[in-house]
């Protein structure tokens, strides 16, 4: 098996922490060759491990994308909004590209770099990493073997965990979509992924209702202050980030803010970041809750409900078809057939890995495409992504006016003539 080159563009928590490591625990596959990160700690600890060479650490993509091209493989994991122009560049100079989710947060990006993979004969992958998992393969397959007949509708809940709403969506960097993305795409894109690729069919309408209902200043508690560490009321307040971030169970995603995880670091990460900031008293403007509704071709049907205030961070599945029934969560999924009555259970093995072991999977496939192509789409190719992403683009606009249905048809053909005619 040949060996192929990338290099890194953006050393955070997922380009660094969810997809290199697979060069580390498969050197003779991937090898990372350069990295482009503005935060010089990250860059380095990833220089470090993967061992590039000092000349090939960079402070900005901006340096390392005006270098001949020096590698097959472009991982792109910047912030959202900072997408769209290293993966213009990266295809423009013939690196196959694997891109963090979501896209871009402006549809017309998105139909650009679509256009652009295109046009430079390249792949694009977007990482919705649920569909390399064994959990989501799993359930994708009792569709395809016709076990439960024609799905006719889907009902996907995404239950966020009110812990972790509130480090990534009111404290974190998702928490304003003028900064990042609105929920719907930040978060919930893989979601509007998974439903498009188990329907396998286009959607045809979408509504969506959804608001930030409590996390906003009418729901400070009186007597409460601007940071957890100064609060009479932190004690009784089930979102206090001294809580979160000084207890074992968590204390692990203070990284967020700090490299050292000492007590001492996190107080003063609580004390100088935004992650010690009041839930009720952030810049935040993303919901905390939302669910949307959608007809595909042919009739079928799903609803999609996310929300903040679980106490379990998980996915849960009920999918209704013809002939029978599957219901999945966490790892294990059952299917009710009508006729028999008979009732299967599918358990699915533990993982260790990221997203269910979707980290490494996408980037396993990634690379058989990369070593394969053709010329062929991926699993998760730009064109895929931009249909379930115009989904998603299409709830929000849809929220935004009073849960007004949007014909995704209509609403793909204004986008693309936009953009300069490019086809969605």
């Amino acid at each position: 098996m040949s060996e192929l080159t990338a290099i890194l563009i953006g050393a955070g928590a997922r380009g660094a922490g969810g997809y290199a490591p697979y060069a580390l625990d498969y050197p003779h596959e991937l090898q990372f060759v350069a990295v482009a990160e503005t935060d010089a700690g990250r860059r380095e600890k990833m220089a470090e491990k993967h061992g590039i060479p000092a000349e090939h650490r960079y402070d900005t993509w901006e340096e390392l994308l005006n270098l001949p091209k020096m590698a097959d493989i472009a991982v792109i994991c910047t912030q959202d909004r900072m997408h769209y122009e290293p993966t213009m560049r990266a295809l423009a100079a013939k690196y196959h590209v694997l891109l963090e989710k979501p896209m871009s947060p402006d549809p017309r990006e998105c139909l650009d770099m679509e256009q652009a993979a295109r046009d430079n004969d390249r792949l694009l992958t977007i990482c919705h990493v649920l569909r390399y998992t064994p959990f989501w393969t799993a359930v994708k397959t009792a569709i395809t073997e016709g076990r439960i007949g024609e799905v006719v509708s889907i009902q996907l809940n995404e239950n966020v965990g009110y812990w972790h709403i509130a480090h990534s969506f009111v404290r974190g960097n998702w928490n304003n979509s003028h900064k990042a993305s609105p929920m719907i795409l930040a978060k919930s894109c893989h979601d509007m992924d998974v439903l498009s690729w188990l329907m396998d069919k286009p959607c045809n309408r979408v509504s969506s209702f959804g608001s930030l209902m409590h996390f906003n200043g009418a729901h400070a508690p009186e007597g409460s202050a601007d940071r957890c560490l100064d609060c009479a009321v932190e004690p009784t307040c089930p979102y206090s980030a001294t809580r979160f971030y000084l207890s074992q169970e968590f204390r692990g995603w203070a990284g967020h803010f700090t490299s050292d995880l000492s007590k001492e670091s996190i107080v003063k990460g609580l004390r100088e970041t935004d992650y010690g900031r009041c839930v009720y008293r952030s810049d935040n403007n993303v919901v905390d809750h939302q669910v949307v509704n959608m007809e595909f071709e042919g009739g079928a049907t799903a609803m999609f409900s996310m929300c903040g205030f679980t106490f379990e961070q998980e996915r849960r599945i009920q999918i209704m078809g013809t002939r029978g029934e599957l219901r999945a969560e966490g790892d294990s999924i059952i299917v009710y057939d009508f006729l028999t009555h008979q009732k299967t259970e599918i358990t699915i093995p533990a993982q260790t890995a990221g997203h269910g072991g979707g980290d490494s999977g996408i980037v396993r496939s990634f690379l058989q495409e990369v070593r394969s192509y053709s010329g062929q789409e991926s699993l998760t190719s730009a064109a895929a992504s931009v249909r379930s992403h115009l989904m998603a683009f299409a709830a929000e606009e849809s929220r935004l006016n009073g849960g007004a249905p949007i014909e995704l048809t209509e609403y793909a053909r204004t986008l693309a003539q936009n953009a300069g005619g490019l086809s969605g």
